[in-house]
């Protein structure tokens, strides 16, 4: 199901309490004046009620994929009447996670593990002007047709705090909300300085080297849908497409 900030704010709506308190330490993140977040569209978002919110059971289960599924599926048919600066924020019952003391590296092979049985769902053809090959810069990760940046953040994360969160949390952007905030526009390389530097008060160390812009020739999005702790990324994306065989 998936929720405006309206919606779960409302006392009526029925909610388990870790799903509150991963709702609330979003907002708290976002809306914070002495920590400022770095993402300024993702506060805007938040602000002015364009983002939407869904919850997934433990991201491991054999369920949860088809909950992520159904998730993307419903807020993709909506996604452009919600506003320029939507996602779908997607928080995670982490609870056996955090028992199970998983560091960076186990979320994100849950991470990538999740993404590829999500897409192995999917009943909609790729589309025609995404590739399909991680390595090449106009890849995406799709669903139902629509091209999505994917965001995730830990509990695990201790340095990187732009991706350090008390549940497992996803992200989804649709990747029309980059047609004006990319390298190409003035306002994006303005954007851009801003929430670079907004990064470096907020992390515990620079950026990461995989931050570039989607298109750029030497740009691999996947590798920055999980930033880890340090300047590391994997050898090779884990991503796994339906139509022909890629390497794991």
């Amino acid at each position: 199901m998936l929720y405006t900030k309206e919606e779960i704010e409302n006392p009526k709506t029925a909610l388990e309490t870790w799903q509150e308190r991963s709702f609330t330490a979003f907002g708290d993140m976002l809306t914070s004046r002495d920590h400022a977040y770095p993402c300024v569209p993702g506060i805007q978002g938040y602000t002015n009620g364009m983002l939407r919110f869904g919850f997934l059971e433990d991201p491991r289960s054999s369920s949860a994929s088809e909950q992520l599924g159904e998730l993307l599926k419903s807020y993709g048919e909506v996604s452009r009447q919600t506003g320029s600066y939507t996602s779908l924020v997607v928080f995670c019952d982490t609870r056996a996670l955090l028992k199970d003391q998983l560091e960076i590296k186990d979320y994100e092979k849950v991470f990538w593990s999740l993404l590829n049985q999500t897409h192995a769902l999917d009943e909609k053809e790729w589309p025609e002007d995404i590739s399909q090959d991680p390595e090449d810069p106009s890849w995406e990760f799709c669903f139902h047709g629509e091209p999505y940046f994917a965001f995730c953040a830990t509990p695990a994360h201790t340095k990187r705090n732009s991706r350090c969160f008390p549940s497992l949390l996803l992200a989804f952007q649709p990747r029309w909300v980059f047609e004006n905030i990319n390298d190409s526009t003035t306002y994006g390389r303005r954007l851009k300085n801003v929430i670079r530097k907004r990064l470096l008060d907020y992390d515990d160390l620079p950026a990461h080297p995989a931050l570039k812009w989607y298109g750029q020739e030497d740009n691999h999005e996947w590798e920055q849908y999980f930033l880890r702790d340090d300047d590391t990324s994997l050898p090779q994306c884990p991503f796994l497409a339906k139509t022909r065989s890629l390497r794991p």
